[in-house]
């Protein structure tokens, strides 16, 4: 019998690849959040305007920081979990404007909690969500 051929590793994606990815899925995001370009801005760590649009012009051409990639890692997995958590797309995108009154929103909306800037809160509102769908919030 045979030697079975070994397959190639798989290398790590590039900041590059992490980048220009993570760019082209928060642009569709940012879209159905409904998001201003001021609210964008906040939620990547406030990088200048023209770098911003220049980010999303050349996604491929981005190197981004990485605060902005631990920025664009919460927001994507806040926006996974609410695909899952409300398989509804629309009730899912709506979530993060809706006034909560659980213990991390205190009545506002997750965006709210989100826009206040620090990546901190992204990670808040990104475990409450983890929380929620296995069994509970810590």
């Amino acid at each position: 019998m045979g030697a079975l051929p070994l397959m190639a590793e798989r290398a790590e994606p590039s900041l590059a690849e992490m980048s220009a990815a993570g760019l082209r899925a928060w642009g569709r995001i940012a879209e159905a959040w409904g998001l201003s370009v001021d609210e964008q801005l906040t939620l990547l760590g406030q990088p200048p305007r023209s770098t911003y649009f220049s980010w999303r012009k050349h996604p491929e051409k981005a190197s981004l920081p990485r605060d902005t990639l631990e920025r664009l890692s919460n927001l994507l997995g806040i926006y996974k979990s609410l695909q899952i958590l409300l398989p509804d797309p629309a009730a899912a995108d709506a979530w993060v404007r809706q006034p909560n009154t659980a213990a991390p929103f205190g009545g506002g909306s997750a965006l709210q909690r989100m826009l206040a800037g620090n990546v901190s809160d992204l990670n808040l509102v990104r475990r409450y969500l983890d929380g929620v769908r296995g069994g509970g919030w810590s």
